[in-house]
């Protein structure tokens, strides 16, 4: 007042307030540089302008609000079409999504991540400087204090004013502190919004917005960007739906090709190992696959895929259990493990597995001539008696899933059959 008194040589003032159902919306004012009341006529016109003022923002509100559904009714639809015409395929629905929320939620940036019970692995980005794209990154472990963490442990959003307190947080050698400086430093990130992707409870994955200026979101920007998650858990639903009928049809298919072999070959295994082979590669994505008898004494290599020429002769000579063995205690992942009763044996690295390090012939083979890295063991039984076993092999450190093991599983039933009915 001081300011409109010494600077603006105000002397008479009249406030009236803009108000809608009882709530305050703003004010009008007006001053005379002398001392000379405003008349009632006068106030009550002032009272009028206000009035209409009042409707002027009610109808602007009005207007903002229509566009603003509009705009979110058209985005809703567009990322739903972009979901019906690429069923199975996320990347281009999170693209989408991504794209449509951050405009609507006034966002500069933003990324999405999927989740897999343990680590985060980003999948999709929309404006982030090179930098800290999360496509970049290998699958990782957030810190205690990371925003990913809390919505990992249940929370139902985490919303960031002003990211340079939070990085500060963490201990310089806490790998979250990395990352945390790094969205502020090298990406500008100040105000962030991550909402998770939830499906009965479990946390599928997490998106995010990012602000490059200290401006908290709204409650209605925060509702929009759960809206958007909610569209991308359908799209992940839908995807997985679609990926394990194919998966269900692929097996199906596989299981009436190898049925077909069976019954075109009565007496001759070769070309039913074989076939065997190439669908459990196919099935199981991986690089290779070998097929071994047990006569009690030694495995024997009776079909193989996918291998090359140098292994395809290391595997002419019987693997002799007499190594694994001596050693059965020390390395249960071995031939010898299933000779004595295990029936499945999974490896994620050979080359960091004991029977590698000790100098394993056939762990050795499998590295050194053909790159194997991860292997995954299926016993063929009948009746307990152990004989032979599947083995497929990546040249990749990438574990089977549970579907992929049980489908060798499987498929080991129905060689034990074709054994027992063939001799």
């Amino acid at each position: 007042m001081r300011a409109l008194v010494e600077l603006g040589g105000a002397r008479s003032y009249l406030a009236v307030a803009l108000e809608k159902d009882g709530k305050l919306l703003g004010m009008i004012t007006v001053y005379r540089k002398e001392v000379r009341s405003f008349s009632d006529k006068q106030i009550a016109l002032l009272q009028n302008f206000a009035a209409q003022a009042v409707v002027a923002m009610e109808n602007a509100r009005l207007i903002t609000e229509t566009r603003a559904a509009l705009e979110q009714q058209t985005a809703t639809a567009e990322v739903l079409q972009v979901i019906n015409s690429s069923p199975g395929d996320l990347a281009p629905v999170f693209d989408a999504i991504l794209e449509k929320a951050h405009s609507l939620c006034e966002a500069a940036f933003g990324s999405l991540f999927t989740y897999d019970g343990e680590f985060f692995h980003g999948a999709a980005s929309h404006g982030l400087p090179e930098a800290i794209r999360p496509e970049r990154r290998d699958p990782f472990r957030p810190g205690l204090n990371n925003p990913l963490s809390q919505l990992a442990g249940g929370a139902s959003l985490a919303h960031v004013p002003d990211m340079r307190e939070l990085a500060g947080l963490s201990e310089p050698s806490e790998p979250g502190h990395l990352q945390l400086r790094a969205a502020v430093e090298q990406g500008g990130i100040r105000t962030m919004l991550m909402v998770p992707l939830r499906k009965d409870g479990a946390l599928l994955g997490v998106i995010s917005a990012y602000r490059q200026e200290v401006k908290p979101f709204t409650d209605k920007q925060i509702a929009l960007l759960q809206n958007f998650a909610a569209q991308a858990v359908i799209a992940m639903e839908n995807a997985r739906l679609i990926t394990e009928t194919r998966e269900a049809l692929d097996q199906q298919t596989a299981t009436a090709e190898v049925l077909g072999v069976i019954n075109s070959s009565p007496g001759d295994l070769a070309p039913v190992f074989d076939a065997m082979l190439e669908r459990a590669l196919r099935l199981c994505e991986a690089s290779f696959g070998i097929l071994y008898t047990y006569d009690d004494e030694a495995f024997h290599s009776v079909g193989y895929r996918g291998v090359s020429p140098a292994l395809a002769d290391f595997l002419r000579e019987p693997i002799k259990l007499r190594h694994d063995i001596a050693h059965l205690d020390i390395h249960p992942g071995s031939l010898g493990a299933l000779a004595r009763g295990d029936s499945v044996i999974h490896v994620d690295n050979i080359a960091d597995s004991e029977a590698y390090r000790m100098g394993m012939p056939l762990r050795r083979a499998l590295v050194d001539l053909d790159g194997a890295q991860t292997a995954l063991w299926v016993a063929l039984r009948k009746d307990d008696r152990l004989l032979g076993t599947f083995v497929v092999y990546r040249r990749e450190i990438r574990r089977f899933t549970d579907k992929q093991i049980a489908l060798c599983r499987t498929s080991r039933r129905r060689r034990s059959s074709r054994w027992r009915t063939r001799g």
